[in-house]
């Protein structure tokens, strides 16, 4: 039987998810995996997330590569995923969500608040701006592109006085020992998505024993919460250029169905304005509740810049 290609990224954090990922679907079916490395947009270009349009970077050419037949699945962060979806593809498989938290990496161990007055962070995502403008007026941002290495590397010389990543990545990569502060969702909402691997694949084109093979890494659970996740974000037609955050949280109470918390904001680029609010439901209702919270953000006149 031949081997899997899955396609990834040749970024460290996109190699280890993927090996991740592949060592699952080999434990399970048996079969061999071998990784395909796909060059993207976001890889090659230096420019801000914003300025090559933000979500999506990441995922064309992986997307291009699937249905081109080069390659049978592809392995993306889910938050790098834009909420249309792509005629032809389909995503198979959303494991088990690691922790969806924003985390601060700070110089001599400081936290956010022990930062001196003028300090600067590091940060490329104007979701993570945002929150850290209304939680901290008195600092500087400093717009950051690369992988994690070097983004740590800035604070180890100096560059920046922090940057804040997503801890599941830190994780993944081991690097977890960096961390000064976790921060909580309520003071700062990760991005839609964040935590979570996506496996996907063409809709016509895997065999039925691999079919059942990956559809077995899906946890039900991660999938009724970023559902209800994505809605927001398709809703708001926002892409990571806009300060959106939102998380949703899965609890199964007794025998009964289990329930949904989502909290969703949508903030001023400049933190001077930060709306939040928060929906319950059932998991079967996720992508209803998501559009709903959406529309009552909207109501509030918040304008997403």
């Amino acid at each position: 039987m031949s081997a899997v290609r899955l396609g990834t990224r040749r970024s460290a954090l996109a190699v280890a998810q993927s090996r991740q990922i592949a060592d699952a679907l080999t434990a399970h079916s048996g079969r061999e995996v071998e990784l395909v490395f796909i060059t993207t947009t976001g890889d090659v270009s230096r420019e801000s997330l914003s300025a090559l349009g933000g979500t999506g970077v990441f995922a064309s050419a992986l997307r291009d590569a699937l249905l081109r037949g080069e390659i049978d699945i592809a392995v993306h962060s889910l938050k790098d995923l834009p909420t249309a979806a792509v005629p032809g593809l389909e995503i198979v498989a959303l494991p088990t969500r690691d922790d969806p938290r924003d985390v601060l990496i700070a110089r001599d161990g400081l936290t956010l608040d022990q930062l001196p007055v003028g300090s600067t962070i590091g940060t490329g995502s104007p979701r993570r701006a945002a929150q850290l403008r209304a939680l901290r007026p008195d600092i500087n941002i400093v717009d950051i592109r690369g992988n994690v290495d070097t983004r740590l590397g800035y604070v180890a010389d100096g560059t920046v006085d922090a940057v804040v990543l997503a801890q599941a990545g830190l994780s993944r990569l081991g690097r977890l020992d960096a961390v000064t502060q976790v921060f909580e969702p309520t003071d700062m909402l990760p991005a839609p998505g964040q935590g979570a691997l996506a496996v996907e694949a063409r809709d016509a084109g895997l065999d039925d024993d691999l079919q059942i093979s990956l559809r077995s890494l899906d946890d039900a659970a991660t999938r009724g919460a970023v559902t209800a996740e994505r809605a927001v974000l398709a809703a708001l037609e926002a892409g990571c250029s806009a300060p959106v955050g939102a998380l949703a949280v899965v609890d199964k109470p007794g025998f009964t169905e289990p329930e949904l918390h989502l909290a969703a904001l949508i903030a001023a680029t400049d933190g001077s304005t930060v709306r939040r609010l928060s929906i319950t439901a059932t998991v079967t209702d996720a992508e209803t509740a998501g559009r709903q919270l959406a529309e009552r953000l909207l109501s509030d006149g918040v304008v997403v810049s």
